[in-house]
């Protein structure tokens, strides 16, 4: 496994990590030409509230495992329907689906670029489970 992280690779591993615990609607948005603080958003949805704080955990006991990582930030609403996890050039954001509807955040960054689910795969597919 590469010791040369881009915020590319780790924002496609994050995707990948998150779809193989079920998250739902991944999206990898980069940001990099409209934003100073991040490069990429990696988007999912959840069913339940649980679940948000299932794939928050997992997310973040994985990239500690696998990169010794640990987040510069972490947030979340009081009903554990958004949680945000914050690698600086990443920002994750893990939604209960009716809040992502809601919020709709890619459209609020309609200008980025969307990274297709074929390409964050075959990026991070040295990091499946599934191998």
């Amino acid at each position: 496994m590469t010791t040369d992280l881009t915020s590319y690779k780790l924002a496609c591993i994050i995707a990948r990590f998150l779809d193989e615990k079920i998250a739902k609607d991944i999206s990898i948005l980069n940001i990099s030409n409209v934003s100073s603080f991040a490069d990429y958003f990696v988007l999912c949805s959840a069913q339940t509230t649980t679940q948000v704080k299932a794939l928050t955990e997992n997310l973040t006991d994985k990239i500690k495992t696998t990169f010794s990582r640990l987040p510069l930030g972490r947030e979340n609403d009081i009903k554990n329907r958004w949680n945000l996890v914050d690698y600086g050039d990443v920002v994750v954001h893990i939604l209960h689906q009716d809040d992502r509807d809601a919020y709709a955040i890619e459209k609020f960054w309609n200008h980025s670029y969307s990274i297709p689910q074929k390409t964050w795969l075959e990026e991070s597919e040295e990091y499946s489970e599934y191998k």
